[in-house]
């Protein structure tokens, strides 16, 4: 079984790797980024049908030209790098959804929702693209793609275990769904907190190059943690950041991201 064990990591090992823009952070990558925006498409529809789609007013024509400025602003950056193969297979949508929920999220491929109940917080356009920034860089950064490829790793590991005690292996039907936030496993919440200040970072560029001002994230970020008090959950057991150590890391940041700012 140890022998099993042993080819079932090289074979991941061997399988490669990717790095995120702007961090260079090497990230586990055993699942196509064709597949990962193909079931996006999917699932958003699946979203925006059971969803109220608001299409008109001023709010969803905010939400469709913030998005499409950090659209711009991350060709931009990835033309720049002559990596702009990275994001073949995007084909953006930015919708405002009417619901409660304070919240905004971005599958693989540029598909992107925003919900009503964040924008009192947000307040105006400089607050939504310090979100909107966030979402995206998970999408840019291949974060549902690198969780997908941690499952995987987890299940062919798993796999092999199981076969040696004369189990069939599985594979879950929801590794997508977990992807792309919906997971919850307690040996998931560390990374899930790095892959949450990495979008932090990128998404301060991201805005800045669109012409946001990027300091105005501190602002959201502590409009953020007046609104949470202390409903807050405790660090450890959160897949996000506390509002505080992201203040702290964003303010670390802001000389590298001032630097693409033109307002």
């Amino acid at each position: 079984m140890l022998k099993k064990l042993a080819l079932a990591s090289c074979l991941l090992v061997a399988a490669g790797c990717t790095t995120v823009p702007i961090t260079g952070r090497r990230q586990l990558s055993l699942v196509s980024d064709a597949e990962m925006n193909a079931m996006a498409v999917t699932e958003y529809q699946k979203v925006l049908a059971s969803s109220k789609v608001i299409t008109s007013g001023t709010q969803a024509a905010m939400v469709k030209r913030v998005g499409q400025r950090i659209q711009q602003a991350v060709e931009t950056y990835f033309r720049q790098q002559n990596q702009s193969s990275q994001l073949e297979g995007y084909a953006w949508e930015f919708n405002l959804i009417d619901d409660k929920q304070e919240n905004a999220w971005c599958m693989p491929g540029g598909k992107v929702a925003v919900y009503t109940g964040i924008l009192p917080i947000t307040q105006d356009e400089t607050g939504l693209a310090v979100v909107m920034g966030h979402e995206i860089a998970h999408a840019v950064a291949r974060h549902s793609s690198e969780r997908a490829s941690q499952q995987q790793a987890a299940q062919t590991v798993g796999g092999v275990v199981s076969t040696a005690v004369g189990q069939t292996p599985t594979l879950s039907q929801n590794v997508f769904l977990q992807a792309v936030g919906l997971g919850s496993q307690l040996g998931l919440l560390k990374y899930g907190r790095s892959q949450e200040s990495e979008a932090d970072h990128l998404g301060l560029i991201f805005m800045a190059m669109a012409g946001y001002n990027p300091d105005k994230a501190v602002d959201f970020w502590q409009r953020m943690d007046a609104r949470e008090g202390t409903a807050s959950p405790p660090e450890f057991l959160s897949t996000h950041p506390s509002n505080g150590t992201r203040v702290a890391a964003i303010q670390r940041e802001l000389p590298e991201a001032r630097k693409y700012y033109k307002p």
